[in-house]
């Protein structure tokens, strides 16, 4: 199974990650926002993740990791 780990607190909300991701499952927080006051990255349906690593690509601020299980 994939695994995507996203630091809240550190995001700043900047949308990068939204544009790339092929499968459309991120996008900026709705319900409020982190310490510094911007909307953050979230996602909204972790099964459809292919762990592409996209997002975590794009990230200016690296607070995306994305982790591949073994197989």
């Amino acid at each position: 199974m994939e695994k995507l780990t996203i630091n809240r607190e550190k995001c700043k909300g900047c949308g990068l990650c939204v544009s790339v991701c092929p499968k459309k499952i991120l996008r900026l927080s709705e319900d409020g926002f982190n310490a510094k006051g911007y909307r953050a990255v979230e996602v909204t349906d972790i099964e459809k993740c292919i762990s592409c690593a996209m997002c975590a690509t794009i990230c200016p601020d690296v607070v995306i990791r994305v982790e591949r299980a073994e197989r």
